[in-house]
């Protein structure tokens, strides 16, 4: 863990991806503290104001605070990114930690439906699912975790593949430990490192299917604050309104950039063949 944070520390972008996550993260838990407005509040005496004092960050089509509407849709924006990676994750790890310990027809019949799953455009995949589901949060979440595991499955199958091999499994086995123990307690958790920083990139993926489901109109809908849907908002009023476009595509990309820094951090400072 010490030489973790050694080479972590040393990688600046790292650490300012993390202070950035760390923030956004802080402003989610603490959004009814720290907005100023109710995000669902309509005023038309304000309707499309510009940044000012009043509302920094100016107001929408309908009056309401976009700094307000930003903070609530922060909590929105991770929750999917947090709840989708975590579905995606289990099943990845499920399914691709039986395939690479079975291995022969297990393994092959497991990898063939990753192939045919990989060979579907995603994010279509996500469109004609949703089409016929109603559009709320959770659906969305629930959806974008069970079309995102296949990376994450080859990823733990080649760890496995790997780890079944070495001295700690083959004297566990030797020694009696049954198949599930051999899994859980002793090839999955030296098998980890690796779905770690795979989570903390499908964080940002996640993130970015969800502001782009919401700016079609068929992810998070109004008048739940999300990123996405201020965006929409911004569409339809580009050339009176600036700031409906320009602040909520900056907290997209500031976001999904600060977690690929993270990632790319993580994956450097926990892979033993660089030097320390």
């Amino acid at each position: 863990m010490g030489t973790f944070w050694k080479r972590f520390k040393r990688n600046k972008l790292a650490v300012i991806g993390g202070i950035i996550v760390l923030t956004l993260f802080i402003t989610a838990i603490f959004a009814p503290l720290l907005s100023p407005y109710d995000p669902n509040s309509i005023n038309v005496k304000h309707i499309l104001e510009p940044p000012g004092s009043t509302h920094p960050l100016g107001t929408d089509d309908l009056g309401r605070d976009i700094l307000s509407r930003m903070i609530w849709g922060a909590r929105i924006s991770l929750a999917v990114g947090f709840v989708a990676v975590g579905i995606s994750t289990m099943v990845g790890i499920l399914l691709g930690a039986v395939s690479g310990y079975y291995g022969g027809w297990i393994d092959r019949i497991l990898m063939r439906f990753v192939d045919i799953m990989l060979s579907i455009p995603t994010f279509f995949l996500l469109l004609a699912v949703i089409a016929f589901l109603e559009p709320s949060i959770w659906n969305i979440m629930i959806v974008i975790g069970l079309t995102s595991w296949m990376g994450v499955s080859r990823l733990v199958r080649a760890e496995v593949l790997s780890s079944r091999e070495r001295e700690f499994a083959l004297a566990a086995r030797a020694i009696g430990a049954g198949d599930l123990r051999m899994i859980f307690k002793h090839i999955l958790p030296n098998s980890m490192a690796p779905v770690l920083v795979s989570a903390v990139l499908g964080v940002a993926g996640a993130i970015l299917v969800e502001s782009a489901l919401s700016f079609l109109g068929i992810g998070v809908q109004p008048p739940t604050a999300s990123w996405g849907n201020i965006l929409t908002a911004g569409k339809d009023n580009i050339e009176i309104a600036w700031w409906l476009s320009v602040f909520p595509g900056l907290a997209i990309l500031v976001t999904v950039l600060a977690y690929n820094l993270l990632g790319e951090g993580i994956r450097d400072s926990i892979d033993p063949r660089l030097k320390i």
